[in-house]
Parts: C-alpha cells; structure tokens; sequence
C-alpha cells in the first residue's frame, strides 16, 4: 500500500474548524522597562494573566534588551501591541504601544491593586480556572467623542479580539474587563471579573443545594434548618434583580444552565485593579509627534515650528543614512584593492574582468575534459598493444617448428581492427567523468 499523503496547514485547520482567512488575532506582550520593584513586577504579571490567551507568556525580559530588540521579535511572534510599565521618582507609568509604527498611549498609575489583594479581601474569593484559556470581553463606559478619546477606545479594542455575535459561543463569556471613565477626575477605572450565572428567585441556601453534589450539613440538625436559613439571607445573596436577570440563548458553563433558562448574572472581581490618567499620546512608536499631551498645552506656531523641526531631523537621517551606505561601498572597493595589490605583489596573475574570468574558466574546464579523454585512449591503445605483443610471441613460439604452414602477421593484420573494436564506445564526445 502507499504512504498516505499528508494534510497541509490549511487542510488541517479546515478540518479542525479554523478559517485561514480569519482575520489577524491581537497578541499582546506586557513587560517592565528599568528597575520598578517587587509590586510593580507582580502587576506585570497580573496583567499578563488578564490578557491570556492572546499574550506572549514566554517573552522574557532582561536587563540589556532595548526596545528594538522586541520590535525585531514581534513580528514572527505575531504580537501587535507593547504593554511598558515603568517606575520614576513621581510614580508608575503605563504605556501602551501599537507594534511597529505606533501610536503610543502613556498613562500615569495613580492607584493600584495586585490580584492576590483582591482575592484577600473577599469572603470566597473565585479560584482559576478554565475561564482564562479564552479571551475577556471588553467593556468600555462614559468615553467622550473627543479625539484623544476615540483614540483611547481603539486602541483598548483592538487589544482584545473581536467579537462575531452570530458565531460567538456564549460559553466563551467567561471574563470581562471593564474600563470607565471619569469626566470630572479625568481618571480611567480599570476592573477585571468573573462571569458567572446563579439561580433566580430562591435563597442562597438552596442554590447550594441545585448547584453542589452534597450540601453541608454540618452545625444543622435537620436539613429544613439548612434550607430556611436562605429567609435570613442578605440582599446580595438572594442576586434576583431585573436588571441583573437574563435567559440563556445557549447552554452555559455549570450544572442545570439549560437554554432558555433564566438565570442572574454575578460577577466577582479578579483583579488587578487600576486607576488611570492619560497623560500623553504620540503618533510614533514611543516616540514621534505628540498628538495629547494632559499638562503641556501648544499654541499653533509652536506645533508649526515642531513640525518643521521633526522634519528636519527625518531629512538628516535619511542624509546620514545614505551617507553611510556609501562609506561601506567605498570601504569595500579599497579592500577589493588591497588584495589584488598585495596578490600582484607575491607574484600572483592579474585578475581579469568577471567575463573573462568565466571564459577561461570554462575553456580550462574543456582543455582538462580533452587531455583526461586523450589519457584514456593512450592508456588503451598501450595496454592493446602490450596484450598484441604478448600473443606475437606466444603464437611465435607455437608455431615456429609448422614453417610454411606458420601464419603470417603484419601491422595491417587482425589486430589493427581488433584496436578500433577494443575502442568501442569512447569517442571525442563522450563525457569523462
């Protein structure tokens, strides 16, 4: 039997549900820029495990890389998006940078929260699971029409995947991240929860009961003192409120969320927590012209003259660019010369143009080709004639007492033909190889 062929790329993700043609999926990679602390590079961490799946995990940092160094691996990485945070004498700093050209969004971390804060302050906090082997949804509130801030919302949407209502799977709303901002503060909430669905209309103790396998028992004497403990709930357990009340257009994640099943909408906080200001935007990567700035105001001959001056320097640039490009021909060619100066003088050939040099090259290579099918034939027609000599003298021998009757030989005898028969098959346009 044959070798099955095998399945290419595209094959394969067609046959695994996976369109080739789907649109470029974001990937972000968070990182520290200088020394920041123990805090800061757990809120690093954090920040890579709200983003997974789409995040470079194994991208590490160190201490001699530059910038350009990750731009270089950003592109077979496939990651579109540079979260920089970094610490100076007047706080943390937060940057965000699309992948190569920019724009760049730098923010001041007015207050923050680590994760394992978050978790410290809930009575049962929610242990990881398998919401984060999907994306979060993204949630953005109160974002003014300005340009700075429709700026702002884009560049928080295309950190995030988008979403397909007519194909999405409402068991992939698992997280959600919610950004909010404050007109009066001028600040940005930023939060990260846990989706989840309970139960509507029955107390918290008996939703124990529908959504674990044993309920616990223990301090009751009676499972009726477990169940009408729910009539002494606080308000937040009982969770049945309108606004907070949706059915289910598909089976979701957990026991007994069926479709079209109305259940309440529950989020508990993940974290980490953040409080943000837009301090500055830039159109560049972490550079270029500053398009915001929050403390720093231009009059319109100011940006004029910046303008100009940008341009300036973009011109010198590319000028000392080409400048060095045409250093290293030069450097190259006086090398070139020095060799064939110094190859003359230890009584080397000149060398000739690239044509010539490949003319004779191919009529030495022709020359060798002759002289080696010349040897051949030499060699044959002396080991023929040695063999001729050879039988000479033993026919000699054999018949020299017949006289008469001895044969006679001569140079045009047999033995002329039988050279041009042992030469069969070598001739002037064979290949010796």
């Amino acid at each position: 039997m044959g070798k099955a062929r095998k399945k290419s790329r595209t094959h394969k993700k067609a046959d695994e549900g996976e369109n080739p043609n789907a649109p470029k999926v974001p990937k972000t990679f968070v990182m520290r820029s200088g020394e920041v602390g123990h805090s800061v590079m757990h809120l690093v961490s954090d920040i890579r495990r709200l983003m997974e799946p789409n995040t470079a995990t194994k991208l590490r940092e160190r201490k001699n890389n530059r910038l350009r160094d990750f731009v270089a691996v950003a592109g077979p990485l496939g990651v579109t998006h540079f979260v920089i945070l970094s610490r100076t004498e007047h706080g943390t700093n937060l940057r965000i940078s699309r992948v190569p050209r920019g724009p760049t969004l730098s923010f001041q971390v007015k207050t923050y929260s680590l994760a394992k804060d978050i978790a410290a302050m809930q009575k049962a906090p929610k242990s990881p699971g398998l919401e984060f082997h999907v994306a979060p949804l993204l949630v953005l509130n109160n974002f003014g029409d300005s340009n700075e801030m429709k700026l702002m919302s884009t560049v928080f949407q295309n950190m995030f995947p988008p979403i397909n209502i007519q194909t999405m799977q409402l068991a992939d709303a698992r997280r959600v991240v919610l950004l909010n901002y404050n007109s009066e503060t001028k600040h940005i909430d930023f939060r990260h929860y846990n989706v989840s669905v309970k139960p509507v209309g029955i107390s918290k103790s008996i939703k124990r009961v529908i959504t674990t396998d044993v309920p616990d028992l223990q301090g009751f004497d009676d499972i009726s003192d477990y169940v009408l403990r729910g009539a002494f709930a606080s308000e937040s357990d009982i969770e049945d409120g309108p606004e907070s009340t949706v059915t289910l257009g598909q089976d979701y994640i957990g026991r007994n969320n069926r479709k079209q099943d109305q259940r309440a909408i529950k989020l508990v906080e993940l974290g980490p927590r953040m409080e943000l200001r837009l301090v500055k935007i830039q159109a560049g990567m972490c550079d270029g012209e500053v398009l915001f700035h929050d403390y720093i105001k231009r009059t319109p001959e100011e940006l004029k003259a910046q303008k100009s001056e940008r341009e300036k320097k973009m011109q010198q640039k590319a000028a000392r660019r080409m400048e060095q490009e045409a250093n290293v021909i030069k450097k190259k060619a006086e090398k070139e010369a020095a060799k064939e100066k110094h190859r003359l003088a230890t009584g080397g050939a000149p060398r000739k143009p690239e044509g010539e040099n490949d003319d004779d090259e191919e009529e030495d290579v022709e020359n060798t080709k002759g002289k080696r099918k010349r040897g051949v034939q030499d060699d044959e027609d002396e080991d023929e004639d040695e063999d001729g000599e050879e039988q000479y003298n033993d026919d000699s021998d054999n018949y020299s007492d017949m006289g008469d009757m001895a044969p006679q030989f001569s140079d045009e005898g047999e033995f002329s033909g039988d050279d041009d028969d042992q030469m069969e098959g070598f001739s002037d346009d064979d290949d010796l190889e």
